[in-house]
């Protein structure tokens, strides 16, 4: 039996398609568990009581999530905003010069090795069936998988930070007042690693690397808030 040939995606997912989700839950999760972390072990190093260590990790984790939240927001809506004042003047473009348009096109994918001929002939048929979404893919970069995405981002942000703060949160209500800071610290650094491997493994990147890259910055960080807790933890006393 012939005929044309009929073709089947077979759900190829790259790690390109990630990069948006991936980005602000990675962030979100990291600076969770970093600045609260920290926050509970600097608190603990000036000596204050379990109720005060614990207040400070509550309110850490409420305020983070919603600076995540807000500074996701905030950053993705800018881009956004760029992309269709972008796409607007490429509309504006297009309706002022469409030939001059096609032949800028033609050009771009002649540059990319077709040649002219064929070139022309790509652009026209992609601008037959989507002349503002060639350009936007071809001219200015732009593509649904990178496409700006404010609240996808923000509500990412706020909920992994949410729960990447709850894990060392959880470990300061259950450990002893005494072995708290090191307990904290250790299962934070766990964690850290753990959370870095597993982000470059599903990025497609080196997850040893991934790891050590985000638990030296987490160690880094929580030795420097128990220095200024215990600091004033002396002064105090």
């Amino acid at each position: 039996m012939t005929g044309t040939p009929r073709f089947r995606s077979h759900g190829e997912r790259h790690f390109a398609q990630r990069i948006g989700w991936l980005r602000a839950a990675v962030l979100g999760a990291n600076d969770g568990i970093v600045s609260t972390a920290s926050l509970i072990v600097g608190v603990a190093s000036a000596n204050a009581d379990r109720t005060a260590v614990l207040i400070a990790g509550v309110a850490g984790l409420v305020a983070g999530a919603m600076s995540m939240a807000a500074g996701e927001y905030v950053s993705v809506s800018s881009q956004a905003d760029t992309e269709r004042a972008d796409l607007e003047r490429e509309r504006q473009e297009l309706a002022d010069d469409f030939d001059a348009e096609h032949a800028e096109l033609a050009t771009i994918y002649e540059r990319r090795g077709l040649e002219r001929e064929l070139a022309e002939r790509v652009a026209s048929q992609l601008m037959a069936h989507d002349a503002i979404g060639a350009h936007a893919r071809e001219e200015l970069g732009l593509t649904e998988i990178h496409s700006a995405r404010p609240v996808q981002a923000a509500l990412a942000s706020a909920a992994s930070f949410a729960l990447g703060a709850g894990l060392p949160l959880a470990v300061a209500f259950v450990s002893p007042l005494t072995r708290l800071t090191p307990l904290v610290a250790a299962a934070s650094l766990l964690l850290l690693a753990l959370l870095g491997g597993l982000a470059a493994q599903v990025g497609g990147a080196n997850a040893l690397r991934g790891a050590v890259r985000v638990t030296f910055w987490g160690a880094l960080a929580m030795l420097l808030t128990a220095g200024v807790g215990s600091a004033f933890g002396v002064v105090a006393s």
